[in-house]
């Protein structure tokens, strides 16, 4: 493509900002070929809105991105990129470790753009990478009217590298191999320091130009490999946007390269089908007045010797409906608790009310408690308590869910009622299934294959379950070749187990799930408790239900299983102890904290903090970083574990009435340093789901 002079490039821009039209909707937040909030190559001042969740994928000649970002508040973003080159072996001749390259950024708005200020942000590209993209910036962004946005900013490391007004803070010192993969403090906005501008240009509501000066000299790609011709500073382009969540993007890069990006955009606050399709709820069955059927309310009902099994039967069939199972019903003749495993609706809030609605067609008039008591994994989570007369009361009354969240309380489930009567038909109770899966290692990369899986419930809390995956497509990496690894290839031999272990057995354990005592659950796990360690695994947790805090501990005994994904150890010939204690801490806003302090797979000794972000209808967006004794050089490219996760609940995309999921965790390298025992089952997050911190925030769905 012939080099795109700049005067040509300005009088685009002007012509395109002074054009007549009709007025347009807000410009959009755009986002960059970087998967970032930006112009074409070089960022911005803007953010997007509080909570979005956006996946990018690029292509600049030999160059492909892969970034997923998301608003992690209003001001503060975070971005994970994968990278690779085609010419890997011109580019990086003998060293594989960066054929590709993973990184992660952050910015935080200082300003929100007002009437006359600018809104303004200062962010880290790479900043615990390779250093191979490291750059500091600071930008500006002001936008004129409805149709134009001007941006100014500031570059340091590779966005200083072209056009440098000094070095305004010092040198820029160079990482020696210790100090990649961790956060390099010491260079953040040193060096020489690059200007960089843009403008973008809303021609109609559906179509952007955008213009840029890129303060990136693109050193690597273009003086030392040769990959691309660097040209021109100038990149311009056009942007598409089609609804709300995808927009696409064609560019001129460099004055020589096209190149082409799709961003697509979502939003966890809400529903990509705007709601959940599932059965309606039935209206409350109101009770008459006492006085005008006092006989009504007699208790003398609890003396019938089939009053309990026809009552269960009764409430069993109104509640298969929404997928909810009765383990056991307990009654007096004022008070009936009803324990409910909750197999299909995502909101807890929504199978309590389900199951009060029920109980209020089921019961006698004279029952006046209703008590339910989610059972997760057999055992009880919490006890809700509601009192009949309030349910009829505000059924339709003006905000009656915060009224009713009022009057209701949330306690320890306690033990289960000597007078409990339960169902010879739920125990022993055998399921299987068999459905595709797609396990994602990282972006653009992972494996499409079937999983067949089952499980066998001897009692409540006491199951036997495993699965055997087999791999039908994919572009993970199977070469079979052994790690190089200092340490013990805890991980590190992720592409033998996937060469020869498929199909392959992923998991056979028998799990114990209990309650020793009032706000303590217990775990204990035994078999082949993962893909590549087997053994025996305990846990146990203290988490009240109205409490904030919850604290841990888990201990396990494993040995590396062979790579065939069959019964054997006899290739690693390897056992370790690993264990933690850990805190996990409520923050309100759906934020969740999490500090892990033990010994990992290798033997080493550390901890791991991590942050998640949890939304109502069930999304799950976090991040966390692993420091323990093994030095950087050991560890590996990436000198620590630090990774992104996420969960995207099922009925979010689709509509339907589910509470699976789909997520996965993408690492900056798979190191066997910081490496913990994959273990199914753990306790916080199923248990705190019918506590009182995630029950509040949806419990307008109570009456859904």
């Amino acid at each position: 493509m012939p080099h795109l002079p700049s005067r040509l490039l300005a009088s685009l821009v002007v012509s395109a900002a002074l054009c007549g039209g009709p007025a347009l909707a807000e410009m959009t937040k755009s986002l960059n070929i970087n998967g970032t909030t930006g112009l074409i190559d070089m960022p911005s001042g803007d953010a997007q809105d509080d909570a979005a969740f956006t996946f990018s994928t690029a292509f600049v000649g030999p160059i492909s991105r892969a970034t997923i970002s998301f608003q992690i508040t209003d001001r503060l973003s975070g971005s994970f990129r994968f990278q690779t080159w085609r010419d890997w072996d011109t580019l990086f001749p003998g060293d594989s470790s960066k054929f590709n390259n993973r990184s992660f950024d952050i910015r935080y708005q200082l300003l929100k753009e007002g009437r006359y200020l600018p809104s303004l942000t200062v962010g880290l590209i790479d900043f615990t990478g390779q250093s191979v993209f490291a750059s500091e910036y600071v930008a500006a962004t002001k936008t004129f009217g409805d149709r134009v946005k001007v941006t100014a900013g500031l570059g340091w490391g590779r966005l200083g590298s072209y056009g440098s007004i000094g070095e305004p803070f010092g040198d820029r010192p160079l990482l020696d191999g210790d100090d990649r993969g961790t956060p390099n403090v010491d260079q953040w906005f040193r060096g020489d320091a690059a200007p960089f501008a843009g403008v973008e240009v809303k021609l109609t509501d559906t179509w952007t130009f955008k213009g840029e000066y890129s303060s990136d000299a693109y050193v690597l790609e273009d003086d030392e490999r040769g990959l691309i011709e660097r040209d021109s500073p100038f990149n311009f382009g056009f942007e598409y946007q089609r609804g709300p969540n995808t927009r696409y993007g064609i560019y001129s890069m460099h004055g020589t390269e096209v190149g082409f990006v799709l961003h697509l955009v979502l939003d966890p606050k809400n529903r990509a089908t705007g709601g959940v399709m599932g059965a309606a709820p039935v209206a409350l069955k109101a009770r008459p007045s006492r006085t005008a059927d006092p006989d009504a309310y007699d208790g003398g009902w609890v003396v019938q010797p089939d009053a309990g099994p026809l009552l269960r039967k009764n409430l069993a069939k109104r509640l298969a409906v929404d997928g909810i199972i009765i383990e056991n019903l307990a009654y007096t003749a004022k008070t009936v608790q009803v324990r409910i495993r909750n197999n299909r609706i995502d909101a807890g809030s929504q199978a309590i009310g389900r199951t009060a609605r029920a109980l209020s067609h089921v019961m006698p008039a004279s029952v006046e408690v209703f008590e339910i008591v989610p059972v997760v994994k057999g055992i009880g989570a919490s006890k809700v308590t509601i009192r009949r007369s309030d349910l009829e009361a505000l059924e339709y009354a003006p905000d009656n869910a915060n009224l009713l969240r009022q009057r209701v309380t949330i306690t320890d489930a306690g033990p289960v009622p000597a007078n409990a009567v339960g169902d010879d038909g739920l125990y022993p109770k055998f399921r299987w299934g068999l459905r595709p899966d797609f396990r994602m290692s990282e972006p653009l990369k992972g494996d499409l294959g079937l999983r067949l899986s089952a499980s066998y419930d001897f009692r409540p809390g006491l199951v036997l379950s495993g699965s055997i995956y087999g791999r039908v497509v994919g572009n993970v990496d199977r070469s079979g070749n052994p790690s190089d690894s200092v340490l013990q290839p805890v991980r590190s031999d992720s592409s033998r187990y996937s060469k020869f272990g498929s199909p392959g057995l992923e998991r056979l354990t028998l799990a114990w799930f209990a309650r020793p005592a009032p706000d303590l659950y217990s775990r204990v796990s035994f078999g082949y408790l993962e893909r590549m360690h087997a053994g025996i695994s305990g846990e146990v947790l203290w988490k009240p239900v109205e409490s904030r805090l919850a604290l841990g501990a888990e201990l396990n005994y494993t040995k590396q299983r062979d790579t065939d994904g069959l019964l054997g150890f006899d290739e690693y010939d390897y056992d370790v102890v690993t264990g933690h204690v850990s805190a996990y801490y409520d923050f309100g806003n759906g934020f969740l904290g999490q500090l892990d302090v033990g010994k990992y797979l290798a033997g080493d000794v550390g901890a791991t903090i991590s942050v998640d972000r949890v939304f109502v209808n069930g999304w799950r967006v976090g991040a966390y970083a692993t420091v323990t004794d093994v030095s950087a050089a050991d560890f590996g490219t990436g000198g620590f574990d630090k990774g992104v996760r996420f969960s995207i609940p099922l009925n979010w995309a689709m509509g339907t009435q589910s509470n699976n999921t789909f997520g996965t965790t993408l690492r900056s390298s798979t190191g066997d340093g910081g490496a913990r025992l994959d273990v199914d089952g753990r306790l916080y997050n199923s248990i705190r789901d019918y506590h009182s911190g995630a029950l509040d925030p949806e419990w307008g769905r109570v009456w859904r």
